[in-house]
C-alpha cells in the first residue's frame, strides 16, 4: 500500500514532556514544552484519515509490517532571511518534526512508529506565496538492502 497526502499548516516539533505531581495529588500531570504540537498532530491525523478514506475499502488497513516514511517539510521563510539562503538550517530540528509526524500517524496508518525502518525527511523554506505544509508518503517495505550492493551503505562503514 502507498498512501500520499499533504498537511497544510506550520509543522510543529515534538518537544520534551515534563511531569509534575501537584501537592496532595497521587498522579502526575504531564505537560509539553510545545503546546501547539497537539493541534499539529491532530491536523496530521485528520489528513491521514481523509487519505485513507479515499483508498479502496480493501486497502484500508492498519499496516503491521515495515514502513517507509517520506516527509518533505515546507516551513515559512522569515522576511529577514537573505534571498540567497536556500538551505533551512534554523530551528526547528528535523528529527523533532519527524517525531511529531510519526506519533500522529501511529494507530492510524501503522500500529507503532517503531515499524518505520526506512525514512526520508527534508525541510525547505516554502516558496513565495506558498503556504507552509508537509508532503507525506507512507509505503510498505521489506527493509532489505539488495544483495547486489557491493559497497557499504555509508563510506566509513566496515
Amino acid at each position: 500500500m502507498t498512501l500520499q497526502f499533504t498537511v497544510y499548516g506550520e509543522a510543529q516539533p515534538q518537544c520534551s514532556a515534563k511531569a509534575y505531581v501537584p501537592k496532595g495529588w497521587s498522579r502526575p500531570i504531564i505537560t509539553s514544552d510545545n503546546p501547539k504540537n497537539k493541534g499539529w498532530r491532530q491536523l496530521v491525523a485528520e489528513a491521514a484519515n481523509h487519505a485513507l478514506g479515499a483508498l479502496k475499502p480493501t486497502e484500508r488497513a492498519l499496516l503491521l509490517e515495515g514502513v517507509r516514511l517520506s516527509l518533505a517539510f515546507y516551513l515559512p521563510r522569515p522576511k529577514s532571511l537573505p534571498k540567497r539562503a536556500t538551505a533551512h538550517t534554523k530551528a526547528p530540528d528535523l528529527d523533532k518534526l519527524v517525531r511529531s509526524c510519526c506519533d500522529a500517524l501511529s494507530q492510524i496508518v501503522f500500529r507503532d512508529d517503531s515499524q518505520v525502518c526506512e525514512l526520508v525527511a527534508v525541510k525547505h523554506y516554502a516558496g513565495a506565496g506558498q503556504p507552509p505544509h508537509v508532503d507525506v508518503t507512507v509505503e510498505t517495505t521489506a527493509g532489505v538492502v539488495p544483495l547486489e550492493r557491493e559497497q557499504p551503505l555509508f563510506a566509513n562503514a566496515r
